[in-house]
């Protein structure tokens, strides 16, 4: 069921099915809710599931910059997460973030950790961009600038996929590509300024009291799985899913993989209670 509520005066849509624990979806850079329908089909009987489209994407309307306040952070989507969860009377959930969604959960770990029962890195990392990668999305923001969020999104997101699956699925990805019409370039810059902009978070690894999860693709440039495999030793609990010939989008290369990996992370964490 599609929902919505108002943060910072801008209405951010949701989606809501399923009872039982609260399990939040968060999804990256130049996606919307959309990006997690594998999963959503999947885990439906199983949890209460909660996707947002996050601010400027999807149907979630874009939040403009006002004198004194600074929206371009992880933190600040972090709030807005934190939003929703009061806004649905939420008292403890799991989250699991995708690639720019994993900094979002990281930062909602960090600072609201009693509200998490477990939480999850998919395709992601608690590392800090290095100076290379920070150089990277400048670069990106004048290309997005110069020729639209579209164009942008058209030329890396054929990168982010495994070489196997680009070659035997051309058309998923290219309805990825098609939803990225929707993208206004403000969106987009706003997003790398703030993934440009994170700190490191490996103390939040290192200091959870709750179940880590980590799902790492082999062939994902985005987030390698050299730099998160270093990672995963931090928490005091932490579940390993290592996907072999797959890149940054485990969700839809390896959706059953993924989709068991997660169920099995759900179940664990209500038998913990």
């Amino acid at each position: 069921m599609q929902r919505a509520f108002l943060y910072d005066d801008v209405k951010i849509t949701y989606s809501k099915e399923g009872e039982g624990i609260a399990v939040i979806l968060l999804h990256g850079f130049g996606e919307d809710a959309d990006v997690w329908k594998e999963q959503a089909s999947f885990l439906k009987p199983y949890c209460m599931l909660i996707i947002p489209d996050l601010p400027g994407s999807g149907l979630s309307e874009f939040i403009k910059e006002k004198a004194g306040n600074n929206y371009s952070t992880i933190e600040y989507y972090a709030e807005c997460i934190k939003a929703l969860i009061d806004f649905e009377n939420i008292s403890a959930c799991i989250m699991l973030g995708h690639s720019m969604g994993g900094y979002i959960t990281l930062a909602f770990a960090e600072k609201y950790p009693a509200l998490l029962k477990s939480f999850g890195l998919i395709h992601s990392t608690a590392f800090a961009d290095n100076e290379e990668k920070k150089e990277s999305r400048r670069k990106g923001i004048e290309l997005i600038e110069a020729y639209g969020g579209y164009a942008f999104l058209k030329n890396t997101i054929p990168n982010l996929f495994s070489v196997k699956f680009k070659k035997e699925h051309p058309d998923k990805i290219e309805a990825l590509i098609e939803r990225g019409k929707s993208f206004p370039k403000r969106s987009l810059r706003q997003y790398y300024i703030a993934m440009m902009e994170r700190p490191d978070r490996t103390d939040v690894l290192r200091n959870s009291e709750v179940p880590v999860l980590f799902v790492i693709g082999t062939e994902d440039v985005a987030a390698p799985a050299k730099d998160v495999l270093q990672q995963t030793h931090l928490p005091k609990i932490a579940y390993i899913h290592v996907l072999e010939n797959t890149g940054h989008m485990g969700m839809w290369e390896d959706a059953e993989k993924v989709n068991d990996a997660i169920l099995n992370f759900i179940m664990d964490t209500i038998e913990r209670k």
